[in-house]
């Protein structure tokens, strides 16, 4: 059974099509991503298919379960999500490990709740996996940029989701924070316990290493998809951004080239 099935999923917002009949799976051992212009769907694609928004029609499978007819409560923690949205959900003196802890709970405040010291003890080491275990203290509102996504993604593991769906991870970041998330992602792969993952880019230089198939959107529609290999072409590249390219692969990344006249 495949992890994630969508058949014949679209959507539609104030008659404006969004997403037009889109077949997906994903199965166990695959990693994705899910690449496009802006526009092109990426975001309601990513939100359906983690339960986050409604389709206007089709349907969802995902983790054995069918949207409409389970309990969200109950499914919703076996699903990671990280978005730069969350940036403006913790006040500024949070500290950082409560950032990650409170997860668990779906909360953004630990005021409520009580952690038992095997939760503060993965969130520590969770913090020390992407590179900020010196940061657990600090306040949550004092990180740089590239730290804070860091430590989104900590607290997307943190309930020990049985997928992770990563939207556009390193939006906003500079050069030196891309890639110091891009690392931490690559790694995560690597892991044997780490969960399938699904990621959202509009920028082929920011696909980690290591991801094993592509997901091509555009106007709504998937336009190619498959092994990343396969997958990720001149020809299907050009369709797809509306451009005259060539993509290649250097030290496990890809790369575009714009051609002029043709060549």
């Amino acid at each position: 059974m495949p992890l994630l099935k969508l058949t014949s999923v679209s959507k539609t917002d104030s008659g404006t099509k969004i997403l037009q009949n889109i077949d997906w799976e994903i199965n166990r051992n695959e990693n994705w991503v899910v690449l496009g212009p802006n526009g092109s769907g990426k975001t309601s694609l990513l939100n359906i298919a983690a339960v986050n928004l409604h389709p206007s029609k089709g349907e969802v499978e995902i983790l054995d379960h069918v949207l409409g007819k389970t309990d969200l409560r109950l499914l919703k923690p076996r699903i990671g999500f990280m978005s730069t949205s969350l940036n403006y959900k913790f006040r500024f003196n949070i500290k950082t490990i409560e950032v990650v802890v409170t997860a668990l709970t779906g909360a953004t405040e630990p005021w409520w709740d009580t952690f038992s010291p095997s939760d503060w003890e993965r969130a520590h080491q969770l913090l020390q996996n992407v590179g900020c275990g010196k940061k657990s203290d600090q306040l949550f509102g004092t990180l740089s940029t590239g730290e804070k996504q860091r430590v989104f993604l900590a607290r997307a593991l943190m309930s020990e989701p049985e997928i992770l769906f990563l939207d556009e991870p390193t939006s906003g970041l500079d050069l030196g924070g891309r890639e110091e998330l891009l690392v931490v992602l690559s790694n995560l792969l690597t892991e044997k316990r780490s969960p399938p993952m699904v990621l959202v880019t509009h920028h082929l230089e920011e696909i980690p290493v290591g991801f094993s198939h592509l997901l091509l959107l555009k106007s709504g529609k998937n336009i190619a998809s498959g092994t990343m290999n396969e997958t990720m072409t001149s020809e299907n590249i050009s369709k797809c951004f509306d451009l005259n390219a060539a993509v290649d692969k250097t030290a496990g990344r890809w790369n575009i080239h714009i051609l002029e006249n043709g060549k």
